[in-house]
């Protein structure tokens, strides 16, 4: 799809170069800088691991999650094949492959992905802990297009991000037909990036996040000095 090879990206990734190449260049290719896992983050993941423990092996949610019981137990009574925290990997032509392939192009991985091949429907969903007014449904679309090359038989995703804290569930729904279309919400940004790789400019975008969350120190617009 696009003619220089660059590193493999995912979601956030490609956002992070959204919003700020300089900030890209620097936690994700020479990696000289590495941003701290706060608390938050931690919590997060403990309760992602809950949420896989309790939906693959029935293992009870820990009482600190109890707000998790009801919204999960909806999705462990929908019909069809579950995979919890699926790693889907796609190369530049959009086939399949290894999440750590050579060839891989592009990898994400779904907390939840429910499939029914006989329906020729699947599920994807997505937990947060924050809050739904910051809900961004890109990465659900990606995850749908990955969906697609993987099941050739699943026609339509209905994607979700399932707001644990708050029990809210927002919805999308992405058609099998319609992935050309879909390819093409991401590639201008995917090309952006690949023109970043080959001439080497990595120009800083200043946003609201500059002052209290980049760790990239040497920028001018950075707030932690």
């Amino acid at each position: 799809m696009i003619a220089n090879k660059i590193p493999a990206w995912s979601f956030s990734s490609l956002k992070t170069f959204s919003t700020c190449p300089k900030k890209y260049y620097h936690t994700k290719v020479i990696k000289d800088v590495k941003e701290p896992e706060g608390e938050a983050a931690m919590y997060g993941k403990e309760a992602h691991t809950a949420a896989e423990l309790y939906i693959r092996d029935d293992v009870p949610i820990p009482p600190k999650f109890d707000f998790m019981q009801e919204p999960l137990e909806s999705l462990k009574r929908i019909s069809g094949t579950k995979y919890c925290e699926i790693k889907m990997a796609l190369t530049e032509a959009l086939e399949p492959c290894d999440f750590f392939s050579p060839d891989c192009w592009f990898r994400g991985v779904a907390d939840l992905l429910i499939v029914d091949e006989e329906k020729g429907e699947a599920r994807v969903v997505d937990y947060k802990l924050g809050k739904s007014r910051y809900a961004d449904v890109g990465q659900l679309e990606l995850m749908a297009l990955a969906v697609f090359k993987m099941f050739p038989k699943v026609g339509k995703v209905k994607g979700g991000l399932l707001f644990l804290t708050e029990g809210k569930f927002v919805p999308s729904v992405y058609e099998a037909q319609q992935q050309h279309r879909y390819w093409g919400n991401w590639m201008p940004t995917i090309t952006m990036l690949e023109g970043a790789y080959s001439s080497g400019v990595w120009n800083a975008k200043p946003n609201g996040l500059c002052k209290n969350y980049c760790w990239v120190s040497e920028c001018a617009h950075c707030g932690r000095k």
